[in-house]
């Protein structure tokens, strides 16, 4: 298929010639207290936030709808920075600006404290308590280091997407504290501006300026919580420095190579940490709603929920960098949502919510007016039949690491190998949440094979020879329909059954050991997607011609999609095909060495929700994949091992 138009380079619209007033995509920042987050233009300004959680309804969404709702610090006139970049280890921005006097440095963060509810339990945590909590203030510090520069402060919140106003009040009697109460037909938290500067109030829109000198310093703190904003430059630093801290202190728990992707995996790591709802242990796909999959198109998705597919991902990860803690608490959230033997669905709230029923916002433009808006996610009650997979293979991945199958697990273990069980003949609509009408998708079979060999040897570990011996038999009897089905004349591995066409999922045949990595069929498969199912060497998910999705137009190339190839040419013995095509996807990293969901080859620009956890996640796996194999290739006779994927 020849290769569509490329769309326009880094945010310019294809319907007209001039430049996007929306930044690219790859550009914003991301910041998160565990609990919330947003994201922070180059320009300075906050473009999406919602609070208290991270699927609540925003109260800056600038990045849908240029007039939904911004906050900016930065100098006046000046919208260009000379750096951005994040502390080292941290979450916490620092921007630094010239102007024709002089020079401004800001610091943002979402602060973190330590644990609050000591005189009584949180409402809503549900993991064991740590050391450290979200603080629920974006605090915004700001230095002059030479010269003089004018600095002006705009807030301007648009609560619950664009749909209510926001009037700022001021508190006691000077001008460092205002307050916007919600609408209480709607609802939502008390926002409150707290600043060492004089505030101003026009409307919707908070502001201070002033004309900075050398070595002077000031402060901007947003809270969303009866918590203490600061209400001292001295408060304020330290707060930021704690911030530091804890994500000093949190990197320094995991265990990183010497090598010089280590940077990769660190901000990877990071970004996963802040994609984490601490209170539960959910880890979000990605942060934003509706950021276009096709320039101007319709695939805008809200990606603000825990899937359950990305438990078995997110714990390789996590385990192959040492960072336990998060895997555990991700696997307890997937225990609570499997508990009192429920039906499983694809995803789930933050908070463990199953309804998540979708909606358009038809106010909003839209990012570079791709449209329709949407909140929740209709394919919350699709059925897609790799979930029993993903959570066994999650369970034998928890349970590997610990070489026991905890008891309370037993019973949620067994439900999901009967539903495999029951299932697993009939169509569905894929791993990739596919519109159009159910098939036999090869790789939702193949979940099911790892759902049945999983649960036979979980049971062997339980001491459940019967089960063990029944499940063993059927994994073999679904192993033995894909070969048979699942198989084209050529020996490779197809989307569905009947059907020759490639899918990008079928990399995860070597990776979920469903065949050795010598079999000619593995082989094959792994090729035939990097030469057929690639654009400029960058991987598909699918041709859109070839696959009922129920949407129209292009896509860009999926990154995890291009990770997992990175991952399966290593384990087929092409080590440097895998790490060439690492070192080009490493390329594409934004500036702070973020990724979307997908990447347009040609010009490099990052579409789709952002930051995107299945595309860091799939980092994390591949770079392992290159630096153990490489770390391994000198050594005759030691088998190479990818991380957590043991027999």
């Amino acid at each position: 298929m020849a290769p569509a138009t490329p769309p326009p380079v880094h945010g310019t619209p294809s319907d007209t010639g001039s430049r996007s007033s929306f930044p690219p995509i790859a550009s914003y920042a991301f910041l998160s207290d565990c609990e919330s987050n947003c994201l922070i233009s180059p320009a300075g300004a906050v473009e999406w936030m919602c609070v208290p959680r991270p699927d609540s309804p925003s109260i800056f969404a600038a990045n849908l709808d240029r007039s939904a709702g911004s906050f900016r610090v930065g100098p006046h006139g000046i919208r260009v920075p000379t750096a951005r970049r994040y502390l080292p280890g941290t979450l916490v921005l620092e921007t630094t600006w010239q102007t024709p006097t002089g020079w401004l440095v800001v610091r943002d963060a979402m602060v973190m404290g330590p644990w609050h509810n000591e005189q009584e339990r949180s409402a809503t945590h549900r993991r064991t308590p740590t050391d450290d909590d979200a603080e629920h203030i974006l605090l915004r510090t700001i230095t002059c280091i030479s010269g003089t520069v004018d600095l002006e402060v705009t807030c301007a919140p648009a609560p619950n997407y664009a749909r209510s106003e926001a009037r700022w009040d001021y508190v006691g009697s000077g001008y460092k504290e205002i307050q916007a109460v919600p609408d209480p037909e709607v609802g939502g938290p008390t926002l409150r501006l707290t600043s060492s500067l004089r505030l101003g109030i026009d409307g919707r829109t908070a502001s201070a300026r002033t004309r900075m000198t050398n070595g002077d310093k000031a402060y901007v703190a947003l809270s969303w919580s009866p918590l203490p904003a600061p209400s001292t430059w001295d408060q304020a630093a330290d707060m930021l420095w704690r911030t530091q801290e804890f994500w000093r202190e949190w990197i320094t728990q995991g265990v990183f190579p010497d090598h010089p992707w280590r940077t990769y995996l660190q901000r990877s790591a990071l970004t996963l940490k802040g994609l984490t709802y601490a209170p539960t242990g959910a880890l979000l796909a990605a942060a934003t709603t509706s950021l276009p999959e096709t320039p101007g198109g319709e695939r805008n998705w809200d990606y603000r929920y825990a899937w359950i597919r990305d438990s078995t991902f997110a714990l390789w990860g996590l385990y192959t960098l040492g960072l336990d803690r998060e895997a555990n608490d991700f696997f307890a959230f997937i225990h609570d949502v499997c508990r009192d033997n429920k039906d499983l669905q694809i995803m789930y709230g933050v908070g463990g919510e199953d309804t998540l029923e979708e909606h358009e916002l038809t106010h909003l433009t839209g990012y570079e007016g791709a449209s329709p808006v949407r909140i929740g996610n209709g394919a919350y009650d699709q059925r897609q039949h790799d979930v029993w997979g993903a959570v066994l293979d999650s369970v034998y991945l928890h349970t590997k690491s610990r070489e026991q199958l905890p008891e309370a697990l037993w019973p949620i273990l067994k439900r999901q190998v009967e539903e495999a069980i029951k299932h697993w003949h009939e169509p569905d609509r894929g791993i990739w949440e596919v519109r159009g009408e159910p098939q036999h998708f090869t790789s939702s079979k193949l979940m099911c094979w790892v759902a049945l060999d999983r649960g036979a040897r979980l049971a062997r570990m339980h001491d459940e020879p019967d089960f063990a011996e029944q499940w063993g038999k059927l994994a073999a009897e679904i192993h033995a329909d894909i070969c048979a089905n699942g198989v084209d004349e050529r020996g490779v591995f197809v989307q569905r059954y009947g059907s020759d066409a490639l899918d990008a999922s079928l990399l995860l045949v070597p990776l979920l050991r469903f065949l050795p990595p010598d079999d000619e069929r593995v082989r094959a498969t792994v090729l035939a997607i990097a030469d057929e199912l690639t654009v400029d060497g960058l991987v598909l998910r699918y041709r859109v011609e070839e696959t009922d999705d129920g949407l129209s137009g292009e896509e860009g190339t999926f990154t995890i999609c291009s990770f997992w190839l990175v991952s399966a040419l290593v384990e087929i013995g092409e080590l440097d095909r895998g790490r060439a095509l690492c070192e080009r996807l490493l390329s594409f990293a934004s500036t702070l060495n973020l990724y979307a969901e997908e990447i347009e080859p040609r010009s490099g620009r990052h579409l789709g929700n952002f930051p995107q956890a299945f595309t860091h996640l799939a980092l994390i796996n591949a770079a392992m994949h290159v630096i153990r194999a490489e770390e391994q290739a000198g050594h005759d006779g030691i088998h190479f091992e990818p991380p957590n994927r043991g027999g």
